[in-house]
């Protein structure tokens, strides 16, 4: 694991979504910027040249995927000087299909940083959400700037890439500390290399900005939007921003933006300590499991003894790639997003502990979304821009990293020393962050539904109470279970409640607990 705090879904999660409705149809009416709180120096040419881009047409083409249209979205590059460079955004939607009044455009975010909302609406949002919101909405899917078919920051090559994800992130001494800070240094110096010029302008701050000017182009007054994972923390900007133009907004799997880059990564190391007890729990309960059926604690040491294992001598795949510790951690972690994958990982852990390590070693892959030609996507090169921009780095140096181990190691026996260590790589970014932590509260937003899982590995629960605490006008609804976020992924409550929120209007009661 690489870049911490990546609050995506995962691959084998991605069919989970939210739904967000406004009330407010479509039309010319869409607002301009304004009263925007984000807006611009107040200088004429820069009002004038903003205001260009909110009243741009959008040109809708076939996609040549199912019935999808996509287009593309002008945008400044950088909004203190919005008459210079600018950024074409992908935009790709399902059509409301009917019956029933058409009611808006939906936007939907599945997280990352780094998740490609253009690909979650192809592959899911548009055929897999509820019939009657896709009867009378348009979903659509935005590829936030720096994310896969927008400006895509790009880092490493295949081959880096492939070296650079066995690293070992548990140095055990000065060569192997060396290592990891020289990786961390070589994947920064390709990202300025290679994408210098977009990398100061890829944060959620500006990312927020250009979703408003998209909800213009797309006629709609107020923005209506799904945030799942990180895409919570993108939403909750919007709101902060814009809360005169907020529409009904769920944010599922939270996250706290009052939080330091270290309290974030103490924290998610802490959820997926969480987590791997659960699987632990579920594990010793079946007569397949590689980890024994003694006992849950007995089954952990069993997996860090696993670990210790492959650290010391990396276990063969059917690949010319050997599967080491990093890459095994970053397998166990994959399955824990989704509890529907741990049959998967108590397979690949049964091969990997029998001297065998593909399918341990293809769940890490689908985590940092690895083609089978040896190619990346660019989520992970993202998920470092956007993260290290968002917040000042956790660490200082590995000397700080040293002192931070205990608390992590404490939050986290099986994961801790791997994620503090992986906490290291915003330190050498080339960039300086321009985000700081505070609190968001979004005074004069309408209701916003915050979803917190229980055991979610990825978004601790206690941040989904934290960021319901702060908004204004925030609603908790709880879902006491598995995996990350709630909606769609079984809960008949859970869903209950959201359609209800977003089909009628009718907010779930604050403090409502699911199961």
């Amino acid at each position: 694991m690489d870049s911490r705090r990546l609050l995506r879904i995962s691959a084998t999660a991605l069919a989970v979504g939210g739904l967000v409705l406004s009330g407010c149809t479509s039309g010319s009416g869409a607002a301009a910027p304004s009263s925007s709180r984000s807006a611009v120096s107040g200088e004429p040419a820069a009002q004038a040249a903003l205001a260009r881009y909110y009243a741009q047409k959008v040109s809708w083409r076939d996609c040549g995927v199912a019935d999808f249209q996509c287009a593309t979205v002008r945008v400044p590059l950088d909004y203190a000087k919005p008459g210079a460079d600018e950024v074409e955004l992908a935009v790709s939607r399902s059509r409301a299909t009917g019956p029933g009044k058409r009611l808006g455009s939906l936007l939907v975010n599945p997280g990352g940083p780094g998740g490609s909302a253009v690909g979650y609406v192809q592959g899911f949002a548009g055929i897999g959400y509820p019939a009657p919101v896709r009867a009378r909405y348009d979903i659509v899917g935005v590829d936030p700037r720096g994310v896969a078919r927008s400006a895509p920051v790009e880092c490493l090559t295949g081959p880096e890439m492939d070296a650079y994800t066995q690293v070992d992130v548990t140095p055990d001494d000065a060569a192997e500390r060396t290592a990891l800070e020289s990786s961390f240094k070589q994947f920064a110096a390709g990202c300025e290399k290679r994408s210098g010029k977009v990398l100061p302008h890829v944060s959620t701050v500006a990312a927020a900005r250009d979703m408003d000017i998209v909800r213009a182009v797309l006629g709609d007054e107020k923005l209506t939007y799904v945030g799942a994972s990180y895409g919570t923390f993108l939403g909750a900007t919007y709101a902060e921003l814009f809360p005169e133009r907020a529409g009904r907004l769920v944010l599922d799997g939270a996250m706290d933006p009052s939080l330091s880059a270290e309290q974030l990564n103490r924290d998610q190391t802490a959820g997926f300590e969480t987590a791997v007890n659960a699987f632990a729990a579920d594990c010793v309960k079946k007569t397949d499991c590689p980890l024994g059926t003694e006992s849950v604690p007995a089954a952990l040491a069993h997996l860090k003894r696993f670990f210790r294992e492959v650290d010391a001598k990396p276990v063969p795949t059917d690949g010319s790639r050997k599967l080491g510790e990093s890459l095994a951690t970053t397998g166990v972690i994959t399955a824990m997003y989704d509890e529907a994958a741990w049959p998967q990982l108590r397979e690949a852990l049964t091969r990997a502990m029998g001297g065998e390590g593909s399918a341990l070693l293809a769940l890490a892959d689908t985590y940092y979304e690895r083609e089978a030609d040896g190619s990346y996507a660019n989520l992970m090169f993202a998920n470092a821009a956007v993260n290290c921009l968002d917040l000042p780095p956790a660490f200082t140096g590995p000397a700080a990293v040293e002192r931070a181990v205990p608390s992590f190691e404490k939050a986290s026996p099986v994961f801790g020393r791997n994620l503090a260590w992986a906490a290291l790589n915003c330190t050498y970014w080339p960039t300086p962050a321009t985000g700081r932590p505070h609190r968001i509260t979004a005074e004069g937003a309408p209701p916003i539904v915050v979803v917190g899982t229980t055991r979610d590995p990825a978004t601790p629960y206690k941040w989904a109470r934290a960021l319901a605490e702060q908004l204004s006008s925030g609603l908790l609804l709880t879902y006491d279970g598995d995996g990350h976020t709630a909606y769609g992924r079984g809960s008949d409550c859970v869903d209950t409640a959201i359609n209800a929120y977003l089909l009628e209007g009718i907010a779930p009661k604050d403090g409502k607990r699911c199961s």
